[in-house]
Parts: C-alpha cells; structure tokens; sequence
C-alpha cells in the first residue's frame, strides 16, 4: 500500500525542471532552476550517458532539461540540451548576448592597438559590444572627454565607471539588465571587482597590478556565471591579454565600424579589394585605425597561408626552410621520373647483365 509520503517521493523524481548552467567542474554542472522552489534555486548535476554517446558536451551558459531530482541532497541529472542560441569557443559559454570589454582608464593605461584587437575579436562573434573604462576616477574630465570622442570616432560609445565613487554604475547596471554578459579584457583592470561590486555575496580573488609590467596577473581561473540582482547572468572568464584573431582576411575589413559605414556609402572597384594599393579603394585612406587594419591584415594573412600549409597533402609537397626560418613549400618530383637510380644499384644491375651476357655465351659454345 502507497503512502502519501512514497507518492510524493515517486512524483518528485518523476518531475523535469528547465534550468541554466552556471558553472562546469570535473563532471559536475552547478544548475540554477528557472523557477525558485521551497526547495532549493540550485541543483548539482551529472549528465546522462546518452548525451556523451551522441556526442553533446555541456558547456556553461546551456539552457538544460533535468530530471529526478534529489532535493535533500540537491542533486538531479542533465537529460537533455536545448538548442544553443549562441556559441563561444574562447571562453567556452553558450547563449551569451552581449560581451562586457572592459579597460582600465589607468594604471594599467588604455592602449588603443590592444582595444582594437580586443574589439575586433568581439565584432567577430557577432555580439553585442559594451565598452567599458574602469578606474575612471584616477583621469581628469577632460581626459575621459577625449577618449569619449576618439572611441566615438571608432564607432563605439563607451560608459566610464569607478568601483571607488560609483561614477557611472547605474548606466552599466542598466546595459546588463535581463542579458547573458561575457566579461573579457586585459588583466588588471578590474574584472573580478567589478563583479565583486554589482553582485552580492560573491567573493572573486582580487590580484594586484604589477609595478614592473604595468598589468595585473590573472586570478579568474575558470568561466562562471553570476546572476545580477536586476536580472541577467554574468559571466567571469580567465584574464588574457591578447586574444586570438583568426579571422579570414576577406572578412577582416567588415569587423571594423569605419569600414562598414564608408562601404555603405560607395563600393570598391573590386569585389575582392584587400584595401592596401588596389585602385579606386573606398576604405584606404585617413583615418585613425587604418594602421591598425594593416598590420592585423598581414597577420591574417600569415594565419590563412600558415593554415593552407597545413592541410596541404605532405605526399605531394617538401619542406625547405628560407633565411628568416619561415618554411616554404615545394612540389615533390615524381620519383619514377626524375630520381636518379643509386651508383650502389647500378652497378649491381651491370654485375646482373655481365653475367647474363656470359651465361648466353657459354650456352651458345656448348651447342
């Protein structure tokens, strides 16, 4: 006979809840459930083995389904993963909607080649870009004015803020309201306390700025997801100071903001204009970022060649290496044709048909 106690038990780990993954650890996913129960807002899970044999891994940020849960020891399995709406391999976190770039107004000093790497990278993905300058309380107005209008320049409109006197929290708060953010910038500018500030009850570790690198050390050591008390998740990501670009060089122009509203004006001669010398280009010419779209160019264009090099087939290529130690990749001859026999097997085949002759002619004086 059933008890009302075994039926609960019984629909309890029958129920299926829709939740976020906040954080991955070993083989463990820290889940916070859509809807607050009496229970518990957050249960660790397992993924079920069918997942890992069709081959979905989860990643943090996963909008998941799970099942049977253990709610006196908060533990419950991940039997399904809903369609991922976005996708980041660097930091891995899916369904992210907007990335936070944070800098340092100072100490460590903003450098414009770096924002630009950090924003291209940004552009790449395809997101929502914030820009964001902490420490701004250590700058005068009139330097936060110049800035403004540079960036301005760009394409960007960045929010100045101060952890110390608040200036400008409001105005990001608002930004990240009810959104999926990714965190990334430069180490040493304030990314863990940042969220330190805006989220209650989390204690991120804190690492000074080096005197002697003029940079801070990294301190983030994996992704998290952070709820915000106006809603919305946070995500904290390891500190890099410069992030991969490996976009195709055809496309590299388009993920600049300046290049995009001069083409939307006028086209190239060419279709597929690089934007260096070839005539009648649009996007050549003075503005502040030009330079930097030259030199990521080259590197893009050493990535693209580099990767062309790999996948080519080594059976039908050879490796020499030039002055400068870059190597460079030649046709292979066909073997058959233009390899010279060894003078080892040479002379064997002449001790061969010496021997052939001699055994002819003794054959033939024998009759």
């Amino acid at each position: 006979m059933k008890t009302a106690e075994s039926e609960g038990a019984i629909t309890a780990a029958e129920v299926q809840l829709l939740g976020t993954v906040l954080s991955v650890e070993a083989n463990y996913y820290k889940v916070q459930l859509d809807i607050p129960l009496p229970h518990t807002h957050h249960l660790l899970c397992t993924s079920r083995a069918r997942l890992k044999k069709i081959g979905q891994q989860v990643m943090v940020g996963d909008r998941v389904l799970v099942e049977k849960p253990d709610w006196a020891g908060k533990r419950a399995a991940i039997a399904e993963i809903l369609p991922r709406q976005t996708k980041l391999e660097r930091p891995p976190i899916a369904n992210v909607e907007q990335i936070l770039l944070l800098f340092a107004s100072a100490e460590p000093e903003p450098e414009p080649y770096q924002i630009s790497r950090f924003l291209l990278k940004a552009e790449s993905v395809g997101l929502t870009i914030c820009l964001c300058f902490n420490k701004s309380d250590l700058v005068p107005e009139s330097e936060r004015l110049y800035w403004r209008a540079r960036l301005n320049s760009w394409g960007y409109q960045p929010i100045f803020i101060s952890l110390l006197t608040s200036m400008g929290l409001d105005e990001l708060s608002a930004q990240l309201q009810g959104k999926i953010t990714v965190v990334a910038g430069p180490s040493g500018v304030g990314k863990s306390s940042l969220i330190n500030r805006i989220i209650p009850g989390v204690n991120q570790r804190v690492g000074p700025v080096s005197s002697k690198l003029n940079r801070g050390r990294h301190t983030t050591r994996h992704v998290e997801l952070f709820s915000l008390p106006t809603g919305g998740l946070l995500a904290d990501t390891p500190g890099f100071n410069q992030p991969d670009l490996d976009c195709a060089p055809e496309k590299l122009a388009l993920l600049f903001p300046e290049v995009r509203q001069r083409l939307a004006k006028n086209s190239c001669q060419f279709s597929d204009c690089l934007h260096r010398n070839e005539p009648n280009c649009v996007v050549r010419g003075n503005w502040e970022r030009y330079e930097h779209y030259l030199e990521f160019l080259a590197q893009a264009l050493a990535h693209s060649q580099a990767l062309h090099q790999q996948r080519a087939p080594e059976s039908s290529l050879k490796v020499k290496t030039k002055r400068a130690g870059q190597p460079h990749y030649e046709p292979k001859l066909n073997t058959k044709k233009y390899r010279r026999s060894s003078r080892r097997l040479e002379h064997q085949n002449l001790q061969l048909q010496e021997f052939s002759q001699d055994l002819e002619e003794k054959e033939t004086s024998s009759h």
